[in-house]
């Protein structure tokens, strides 16, 4: 409660401060002469708008360059935490850590590519059973995002799993492979899965293929 009740009242304290702003520009800019408001209008609004789109840019620059470091930063911590890592579900959390951090490519980590390969199918392949569902889905979107094509059959193999997380996932995970030997596949599956999201998940996958 008390932090809300704080931000409430700097809200109202910006508020306050911008009404002010634009009370005392309306008052300056009533007593200014006709011909320093034609100057202002006629050259210094232009100057300021260039400016303002200039600085906007390199702002712009400035926080993507400073996200890709971090984002560098953050790939080297996991992958250093994922080679030193004994614990398989310790391990598996790392993994998909390092993917999402990674924007889902594989730039930059093709040193753990062989290591996640082998991590990813065997969750797939063994995390059997209701509870872990999540898990077995994850490993196969994951899988997707290594660009290694031998593992499209196991990701076509789960299109035909019992959950539609793990289905959805899979497919998701041969759209980011651009899989197109299974087009028909997905074609199917985008007609006749009862689930929505799956069906959505296959129609995107095409739709990548097409890219």
């Amino acid at each position: 409660m008390a932090g809300r009740h704080e931000q409430g009242q700097g809200n109202l304290t910006a508020l306050v401060v911008l009404i002010g702003l634009i009370v005392a520009g309306v008052w300056i800019w009533k007593r200014l002469t006709p011909e320093t408001q034609d100057y202002v209008i006629d050259q210094a609004i232009p100057i300021a708008a260039v400016v303002l789109i200039v600085l906007t840019v390199l702002a712009m620059f400035w926080r993507a360059l400073r996200r890709r470091q971090f984002k560098r930063q953050e790939r080297g911590r996991l992958l250093t935490l994922f080679g030193h890592e004994t614990a398989l579900d310790k391990k598996l959390e790392l993994a998909f850590a390092m993917i999402e951090v990674n924007d889902y490519h594989v730039e930059g980590l093709e040193s753990a590519v062989p290591a996640l390969k082998d991590l990813f199918v065997t969750t797939l392949q063994r995390a059997l059973g209701d509870k872990q569902h999540r898990i077995r889905g994850m490993a196969a979107s994951h899988l997707g995002a290594l660009q290694d094509m031998s593992v499209v059959p196991l990701l076509v193999k789960a299109l035909e799993d019992d959950h539609a997380y793990v289905r959805s996932c899979a497919a998701l995970g041969l759209g980011r492979l651009r899989a197109t030997e299974t087009r028909e596949r997905l074609a199917k599956v985008m007609e006749e899965d009862w689930d929505q999201t799956v069906r959505s998940r296959a129609k995107e996958a095409l739709e990548q293929m097409r890219v």
